[in-house]
C-alpha cells in the first residue's frame, strides 16, 4: 500500500495525546468488544506497524472469530451534519439561506465551523489527531498533476481541482457570514476538510454525506477479493441458514460493519477469522492518513513481536486512480486496477459496451469487452454481421483474427511506453531517490543530485519553485509545504509506474498468446 508519507511523530508526545483521545473515547461510550478491557484498544486489538501493508494499523492480539463484534461507536460520538447542527443554532439558521449547497458542502462547512470552536468543541481531542494534509487529487498542483504523465489521469486531477474550487467558491459567502477565522476560509482549509470527509467518512442511512467515526478510523484498507468464502456472499449465506430464521441484521456480521438502529451505534465486525498478529481492515478511511493515531498498546504488541499483519476493512472496487482521487493513497497490488489505452473512434463505435469497460486488467490481460470490440473491429466489414454473435459472446473469431488483435494491442502498448517521458526503470529509480531524500541535509542538495539524473522533471528547479513559491511563509511552513508537495509528487510517480507496469505486462501477455497460436 502506498500513501502520502507523514513526518515521524514525537513518540512521547504522540502517545500522551493518544491516551487523551482514548480517555475521551471511553467517556463517549466507544467500546472495543465485550471481551476486551476499556484501557487503550483492549486485549483483542492493538496498534502496530505493518511495512508494505499500510504502515500503522490495527492488529489482533488474540484469535478473533468471523462475525465477532470488534468495535462499537455510539451515535452520540459520530460526527455528522445533524450532530453538528443540533449544537449550533447560528450555523443552522445561516445554512437555511444557502439551500443550493450539496450535502457534502454543508458537511464541510459544518466541520470547519466546529474546528473553528477550538477546545470548546466536544470533538476537539479527536480533531487534534486528524492528518494535517491529504494527497487526494484535488490537492494536486501543476507539478504533481503533470507528473502523472497519462492524459486521462491528468484530466482527472485537473477536474478534481476545478470541482473543489467551484464548491469552495459557492460556500465562501456562507463561511464569511459564520465569521470563520481567516485560515479556515482559505482554499487550503477547504481541501483539508473535503479530504477528511472524502477519505474518512462511513455510510449512514440518514445522510448521504456520511459520518466521521472516531477510533473507527484506526483500521486499514483491504481491496475486495473474489474469495468464495468472503463477506461479499451474504445472500448465499442467508439462503443456507434460512431455516435458522436469521435476518439481514445478523447477516451484517459477515460484513465489515455498519450503523445499527437497534443499538444506535456504528458496529465493526470481523469479516473473517484472525490469528494473533493479523491485521484487521476498515470500511472507508484513508489507511495512511487514519494511522496518525497510536496507542499505548503499540509497546505491548511490538514488544511481543505479534504484529506482522493487520486487521483490515474494504472500501469497494476502486482503481488506483479512484483511490488517489478519493482517499489519497495507492495499492501496489490492486486487483481492481484498470488501465486504459487510446482507442480509435471506430473501435468505440463498433462496441456496445461503455468506454469504462474497455481496459486492461492489472495482470496485463485485456478485458472481456475490449477483446470483443477489437475482434469485431479486426473482422472485414462485410463479415461483421454474420460473425457478430461470436464476438459479442467472447469467442475468438479465428486464429488469424486473434493473432491480429494481439499484435495490434502489443504494438499500441509498446508505442505507448516509448512515448512516455520516462521509462519503467527510470520511474523506479526516481521513487528510490525520493525515498533517499531524508538522508540529505537540505532539499537543494538533493534536487541538485536528482537533476543530474532526471533533468526533465527537475528542470529549472521545479520542485524548489513549487515548494517555496508562496510569499510570507516562514522556514518551517516552507519545509512542511515542501514535504506535502513531495508526498503528492511521489504518489504521481508511483501511479504512472504502476500504469506502465500493467502496460508492459499486457505486451508480455499478447506475445505469449501470439506464440502459442503460431505454434503448429
Amino acid at each position: 500500500m502506498v500513501g502520502n508519507g507523514k513526518m515521524n511523530p514525537s513518540s512521547e508526545a504522540e502517545e500522551e495525546g493518544v491516551k487523551s483521545l482514548l480517555k475521551w473515547a471511553a467517556k463517549y461510550g466507544i467500546e472495543v468488544s465485550e471481551s476486551c478491557s476499556s484501557l487503550g484498544l483492549g486485549h483483542c486489538l492493538g496498534i502496530s506497524c505493518f511495512p508494505g501493508a499500510g504502515g500503522r494499523g490495527v492488529a489482533a492480539l488474540r484469535p478473533i472469530s468471523k462475525g465477532e463484534l470488534l468495535l462499537k461507536v455510539p451515535k452520540s460520538a459520530l460526527i455528522t451534519t445533524d450532530s453538528l447542527l443540533s449544537r449550533n443554532e447560528t450555523l443552522s439558521l445561516a445554512l437555511k439561506a444557502h439551500p443550493s449547497l450539496s450535502s457534502t458542502q454543508v458537511f464541510t462547512v459544518c466541520l470547519l465551523y466546529e474546528i473553528n470552536k477550538g477546545k470548546a468543541s466536544p470533538w476537539h481531542p479527536y480533531f487534534l489527531h486528524l492528518p494535517r494534509s491529504y494527497s487526494i487529487l484535488a490537492a494536486f498542483g501543476e507539478l504533481e498533476t503533470q507528473a502523472l504523465q497519462v492524459d486521462y489521469a491528468i484530466w482527472a486531477a485537473q477536474k478534481a481541482v476545478t470541482k473543489a474550487k467551484y464548491e469552495w467558491d459557492q460556500a465562501f459567502t456562507l463561511m464569511k457570514e459564520l465569521k470563520l477565522k481567516p485560515p479556515l476560509l482559505t482554499f487550503r482549509a477547504w481541501i483539508w476538510a473535503t479530504g477528511t470527509i472524502s477519505s474518512r467518512t462511513l455510510h449512514i442511512p440518514w445522510d448521504e454525506a456520511g459520518c466521521l467515526c472516531p477510533v473507527g478510523d484506526l483500521f486499514n484498507y483491504a481491496a475486495p477479493t473474489e474469495d468464495p468464502d468472503s463477506f461479499e456472499n451474504v445472500e448465499n449465506w442467508q439462503n443456507e441458514h434460512a431455516k435458522d430464521d436469521l435476518d439481514i441484521h445478523h447477516s451484517q456480521r459477515l460484513t465489515d460493519g455498519g450503523y445499527e438502529e437497534d443499538v444506535a451505534a456504528y458496529c465493526f465486525y470481523a469479516k473473517k477469522n484472525y490469528n494473533v498478529g493479523e491485521q484487521v481492515p476498515s470500511l472507508a478511511f484513508n489507511p495512511i492518513e487514519a494511522l496518525s493515531l497510536l496507542s499505548s498498546s503499540v509497546v505491548v504488541t511490538c514488544a511481543y513481536g505479534a504484529c506482522n499483519s493487520a486487521v483490515l476493512l474494504s472500501y469497494g472496487t476502486y482503481t488506483n486512480l479512484e483511490l488517489l482521487e478519493y482517499y489519497g493513497f495507492l495499492l501496489e497490488d490492486n486487483p481492481n486496477e484498470k488501465v486504459f489505452i487510446p482507442l480509435d473512434l471506430d473501435m468505440h463505435s463498433l462496441s456496445c459496451w461503455p468506454e469504462e469497460s474497455l481496459y486492461i486488467h492489472q495482470n496485463g490481460r485485456p478485458s472481456f469487452a475490449l477483446m470483443c470490440a477489437l475482434r469485431l473491429w479486426a473482422t472485414p466489414p462485410q463479415q461483421r454481421k454474420s460473425i457478430g454473435h461470436l464476438a459479442y459472446s467472447g469467442c475468438p473469431i479465428s486464429k488469424g483474427n486473434e493473432i491480429y488483435v494481439m499484435k495490434w494491442i502489443g504494438k499500441e502498448c509498446d508505442a505507448l511506453l516509448k512515448e512516455m517521458p520516462t521509462s519503467v526503470e527510470e520511474d523506479k529509480s526516481l521513487v528510490h531517490l525520493i525515498d533517499k531524500m531524508v538522508e540529505y541535509e537540505n532539499l537543494g542538495e538533493w534536487v541538485k543530485e536528482a537533476s543530474a539524473v532526471f533533468g526533465g522533471e527537475f528542470g529549472d528547479n521545479n520542485i524548489l519553485k513549487a515548494a517555496y513559491g508562496v510569499e510570507g511563509d516562514n522556514e518551517l511552513t516552507s519545509l512542511v509545504r515542501t514535504k506535502m508537495l513531495i508526498d503528492r509528487w511521489k504518489l504521481a510517480v508511483q501511479w504512472r509506474l504502476m500504469y506502465k507496469t500493467v502496460v508492459a505486462r499486457c505486451i508480455s501477455y499478447c506475445t505469449d498468446i501470439i506464440n502459442s497460436l503460431s505454434t503448429p
